[in-house]
């Protein structure tokens, strides 16, 4: 197959081309040269946000495309109808942020959305611009060219958003660990090489229409997931599993200072950590094991010296050092369970 691929360099985007390469697929990457696609690209040149920023795109046909684009809207609106009626397919990776809050446990594509920001609009908020870029590709390649990915938790190599590198570098500093609570907190994510392949398959089983992408509710734990960092990183690090409520009484906020976790039996668990994804188990998603996703993010982080990439346009993660020493100061945790 001929993919285009809008961004291509960084983490989803990096991940669909080293997949579709790895296919034998031919594989041009859209992107504003910031950042080199994977060998065995051809790369073409260009700003979505610039008044020509498309004219790469001017010439060319393709089997499908697929977009990450999370901005204003009106970027995907006109790259999808620019490439109307020259490519095939468009794949659009989206976010179940696109639901409206909150979102009820179980919660499947057929639950209520968010009104998307208008195409021509500059860039809201972050679920209402997806929504736009779903409408927008939709818009121009229909209900049945178009393939809605409302991607949930994305880890794995390459990611830029903070979350995985961070409990890895924590980690790997070693020491006592503020470790949150339950350690059988079953938790809600996706290898973001298991998103490409899926994705990948989608295409080329011409689907359509919006797919939750996140692994099946409990894949793995925050014990699975914390245990598996010590082990990859080898690190001298006492994990001190601790309850939610001294945690929550610290002030540290759930999701961004501890990153996957989200304290259990509330609305935003629900959301996160419980999603209906039968859908895409039904058409061939394949979620491989924690341990493999910790440790391939561990090799690929110290193959770039230790410090990830980050987005501008993502909050920072990870709680700060001095409140994390003062909660388990104050009897937070549990020393020495880490098996």
């Amino acid at each position: 197959m001929r993919l285009l691929v809008l961004g291509g360099t960084e983490f989803v985007g990096r991940a669909v081309v080293e997949a579709a390469l790895g296919r034998g697929w031919e594989v041009t990457v859209f992107h504003r040269g910031r950042h080199a696609p994977p060998p065995g690209a051809r790369s073409l040149h260009g700003d979505r946000t610039a008044g020509d920023g498309l004219a790469a795109l001017a010439e060319g046909t393709w089997d499908a495309v697929v977009d990450t684009w999370s901005a204003a809207p009106r970027a995907v609106d006109a790259t999808a109808r620019l490439l109307r009626g020259r490519a095939g397919r468009y794949a659009y990776v989206s976010s179940r942020s696109v639901y409206r809050w909150p979102w009820p446990a179980g919660a499947g594509e057929d639950t209520p959305l968010v009104e998307g920001a208008a195409a021509d609009a500059e860039a809201t908020e972050y679920a209402k611009d997806k929504r736009g870029g779903e409408l927008a590709a939709v818009g121009a390649f229909g209900a049945a060219g178009s393939l809605l990915v409302r991607a949930g938790l994305i880890l794995g190599p390459y990611e830029n958003v903070g979350r995985l590198p961070w409990w890895l570098t924590r980690i790997a500093r070693g020491g006592p660990v503020l470790a949150p609570g339950p350690r059988d907190l079953p938790i809600q994510y996706i290898d973001v090489r298991d998103l490409a392949d899926w994705l990948l398959g989608a295409l080329e089983q011409k689907l359509s229409g919006p797919y939750n992408l996140v692994s099946p509710a409990g894949h793995a734990t925050m014990g699975e997931l914390l245990d598996t960092c010590v082990a990859a990183t080898g690190a001298d690090a006492d994990l001190r599993w601790t309850d939610p409520q001294p945690i929550l009484d610290a002030g540290v906020e759930p999701w961004t200072e501890l990153p996957v976790w989200v304290p259990p039996g509330g609305e935003m668990y629900d959301a996160v950590h419980r999603a209906d994804v039968s859908r895409a188990l039904a058409t061939g998603l394949v979620c491989r094991p924690a341990a493999e996703t910790v440790a391939d993010t561990w090799r690929w982080l110290t193959e770039i010296g230790g410090v990830a990439p980050q987005r501008p346009d993502r909050t920072l993660k990870g709680v700060d050092p001095e409140t994390e020493a003062k909660i388990l100061a104050a009897g937070g945790g549990v020393p020495g369970t880490t098996p």
